[in-house]
């Protein structure tokens, strides 16, 4: 009789427990143990209060009257059921998280079409093995040496550039061997 009460708010542990992570994991079964706990006092009450024999009382009070006043206040005495105000709001909110759910599935799904093209271009190159210069050139031009345009790499200095002149020792280079060989 007392579990028709909570037929509509029962939770299905199982499924709370597989989402729950494993440092979490405490915490939950102290929630979960505290919600039983408070279940196994509320269905140990009856679901109906116990009939009060007024008859009984009668007889055994002298006031008179008094016995039928307190019947009279009792049986008018309704202690409403509270309402469910937060039912449609969590209804509601669950259907906008379901929305942004899909909409990341979506977004996810062309991100990883396009992960997949990438990858079959990559596995239509040659193999790393039988590249040329030439190849890596052609397939990633940002990624190699461009003596016309980009004379040389990060940290751009001057010993980096190609000069046509053959290298000679200049002070310069005296200067940036000492440097780099200080670090």
């Amino acid at each position: 009789m007392a579990s028709k009460r909570i037929a509509q708010s029962s939770v299905n542990w199982a499924a709370i427990a597989e989402r729950v992570p494993e440092a979490d994991k405490a915490s939950y079964l102290a929630f979960k143990a505290k919600s039983d706990g408070y279940l196994r006092k509320m269905l140990a009450n009856p679901a109906e209060p116990l009939k009060i024999d007024w008859a009984a009382y009668k007889n055994k009070i002298a006031v008179p009257g008094l016995v039928d006043n307190f019947e009279k206040s009792y049986n008018a005495l309704k202690i409403p059921y509270p309402e469910d105000k937060y039912s449609s709001a969590i209804d509601k909110h669950e259907k906008e998280i379901a929305k942004g759910i899909e909409e990341f599935k979506a977004e996810s799904d062309a991100i990883i079409k396009e992960a997949e093209k990438r990858i079959a271009e990559i596995n239509r190159l040659l193999p790393f093995s039988q590249m040329t210069y030439e190849d890596a050139a052609y397939i990633e031009p940002e990624l190699t040496l461009d003596l016309e345009n980009k004379p040389s790499f990060w940290p751009h200095q001057e010993i980096d550039y190609v000069f046509d002149e053959p290298e000679a020792e200049t002070s310069k280079i005296e200067e940036q061997k000492k440097i780099d060989a200080a670090h």
